[in-house]
């Protein structure tokens, strides 16, 4: 047995990283540190002086193990990855893992292209951004490449003679891979697009206008409007991008603000003086933590996937451990990055903006979340109350089927928890023993797999399903409600289970519950969220459906006969609806199916037979 105290005693004095575990073994925390034997220990002394965050992992702690490093900036890039794997449930988690577009110029090649790409590497290129509005990115492109007559493909231009493409036919390229095209010529675009991409727009937007009239004045207002919207177009980039700075560096400002029991991370990112986006992420349950520290483990994250990182990184409160972190900031971003506390001028002012507009997200947030809550409690007791349930259900899992003709059947599970989606504990199942388009069937197996999953499986099942449910929502009537009640009966679970039944107009407008149609339309907030869940259902499903066929994992035994191609299956399934009745049909059954010869049908049932 896993011994905390004297495994405490034994660990090195030196730089690592440490991983929190419960008594199911699941990691619940990752922390780093330049001195494992000094921070892991003190996680178990003076436990009423710790923040209740704290106080709460060590409660659920049954064991812990570490990883030696040669430093410290070893321990926070092993850090970032195993938060990033493993998802720790006290870590605060960047769950946000996105990469910001930026707009490249390939100078490093002989007719240089304008794209957009989320990668930032050393290859002599020039790059604008990163840019947080890709719209405006997208719609920037679109002007330029229609402005200007420059190379969209990726042809290889070191062939001679290379047949060019439409967007030469159509006068949108010079069509340098022919091979005739002066580069001089070619590159006063470029220069153009790069002082326009340097923010010299100006020019641009002259030009547009001017053409804009030129069009009105021929009555040609279809390509006068399009000159219009891209004007607003640049003149939303332009206005996106106020300057701010003095400075022409690129710059990063991360700070925070708290309110109640969430703070909220903002970063403005500033290129060359002018603030071009803002990004903010929300945090609940971190009252106690110092800001150092929130700020510390945020940095850790958010940059372990960045493609690009400025060369300052302006922050309203200085981590401990700020050298080891401009290390590895530079270790990455492959140039000196430093980090800078301001206490005066006008990155202090930038800081103080930032952090007024991070409260003001966060009360706006707070306000948005609390009247969530509001209506999510209503929701819920209404359900309590219709259904004449003992107990608010706090975990509703509802479930539906999807299939084509009865060739392949899935059904999925979606969860709902305190009236929110729960998208981890979604669930995905292959029908395995019913055939042909049984939604009964199917329905009863799907549940009966879910729930012995619960009663008979081992720790890991019960840990991949989740708690029981309170609820459980079919998406069908009473031949569906009752069939699940067969299942539900027969492995003695005691849940609830309601049919979400749909208008004429597909519209959930009532529940079929204890052999009761319950009208809920004159509930329209009841109405909204029940609607909701099965529309949240019916959309998994298909999706589901959908990834399988384009995996090419739907198959049919007509597949594998000569003669019935695409057509020909969709035809035979429309009629007789599955492979048994197909199957079973006769000779002149089968050739009354447009397409089908009495040869293939008589093909078609000795083969089907056979197998």
């Amino acid at each position: 047995m896993f011994n905390i105290k004297e495994q405490v005693k034994i660990l090195p004095e030196k730089p690592g990283v440490y991983l929190m575990k419960n008594e199911n073994g699941e990691i619940i925390y990752v922390g780093k540190s330049k001195n494992l034997k000094n921070r892991v220990s003190s996680y178990f002394r003076g436990y009423n002086s710790h923040a209740i965050k704290v106080r709460k992992m060590v409660d659920n702690v049954s064991e812990f193990e570490y990883f030696i490093t040669d430093n410290e900036v070893e321990a926070l890039i092993l850090e970032a990855n195993l938060i990033k794997k493993h998802q720790p449930r006290f870590n605060i988690l960047l769950r946000d893992d996105k990469q910001y577009p930026y707009i490249k110029v390939t100078m490093n090649e002989k007719f240089p292209r304008v794209i957009k790409v989320r990668k930032v590497v050393s290859d002599k290129s020039k790059y604008f951004g990163p840019y947080v509005n890709v719209e405006s990115v997208n719609k920037t492109l679109e002007i330029i490449n229609k402005i200007y007559p420059i190379r969209k493909c990726n042809k290889n231009l070191n062939k001679k003679n290379e047949r060019p493409c439409l967007n030469f036919h159509i006068s949108n390229c010079l069509g340098p891979c022919k091979g005739d095209v002066h580069r001089d010529e070619y590159m006063k675009n470029i220069e153009e697009i790069l002082s326009i991409l340097n923010g010299k727009d100006d020019y641009l937007i002259e030009l547009l206008e001017n053409k804009m009239k030129n069009h009105v004045e021929k009555l040609e207002f279809e390509k006068a409007g399009e000159c219009r919207d891209h004007i607003i177009a640049l003149e939303n980039l332009k206005e996106k991008q106020k300057i701010v700075s003095s400075s022409r560096n690129d710059q990063d400002y991360i700070s925070l603000a708290s309110y109640m029991d969430r703070i909220c991370i903002m970063i403005f990112f500033v290129r060359k003086g002018k603030l071009i986006g803002r990004e903010q992420y929300i945090f609940e349950d971190v009252i106690g933590t110092g800001d150092s520290e929130i700020l510390s483990d945020f940095i850790g994250q958010f940059y372990s996937g960045a493609s690009y990182i400025p060369k300052e990184v302006i922050v309203g409160h200085m981590p401990e451990n700020k050298e080891a972190l401009e290390e590895w900031l530079t270790q990455i971003g492959k140039r000196n990055v430093k980090l800078l506390l301001p206490q005066k001028g006008e990155k202090k002012k930038l800081i103080l903006m930032l952090e007024k507009n991070a409260e003001e997200y966060l009360e706006k947030f707070y306000e948005k979340v609390y009247k969530e809550n509001i209506l999510i409690n209503k929701n819920l007791t209404n359900l309590r109350d219709i259904l004449e349930l003992e107990e608010i259900p706090n975990r509703i899992e509802a479930y539906d089927i999807s299939n084509i003709l009865g060739v392949y059947s899935v059904g999925t599970m979606v969860v709902y928890e305190k009236g929110r989606k729960k998208n981890s504990d979604y669930r995905r199942f292959k029908i395995k023993t019913i055939e042909g388009p049984n939604d009964y069937g199917s329905m009863q197996e799907v549940l009966y797999r879910r729930m012995n999953r619960q009663i008979n499986g081992d720790e890991e099942s019960k840990m991949k399903f989740g708690a029981m449910p309170d609820l459980i929502l079919i998406d069908g009537g009473k031949g569906q409600v009752n069939k699940v009640v067969e299942v539900m009966e027969a492995l003695r679970v005691n849940v609830p289970v309601a049919g979400l039944v749909k208008d004429d107009k597909h519209r959930t407008d009532r529940l079929y519950y204890k052999g009761q149609m319950i009208t809920i339309k004159n509930n329209m907030d009841l109405y909204r969220f029940l609607g909701g869940i099965q529309e949240e259902v019916h959309r998994y499903a298909i999706a589901y459906h959908k990834s399988l066929r384009d995996k090419g994992l739907i198959k049919s035994p007509l597949d594998e006969i000569k003669g019935v191609g695409p057509a020909k299956k969709r035809a035979l399934l429309k009629e007789f609806k599955n492979i048994n009745a197909i199957k079973n049909a006769s000779i002149e059954q089968l050739t009354e199916v447009k397409g089908i010869t009495k040869e293939l049908a008589e093909n078609i049932i000795n083969t089907l037979n056979i197998k």
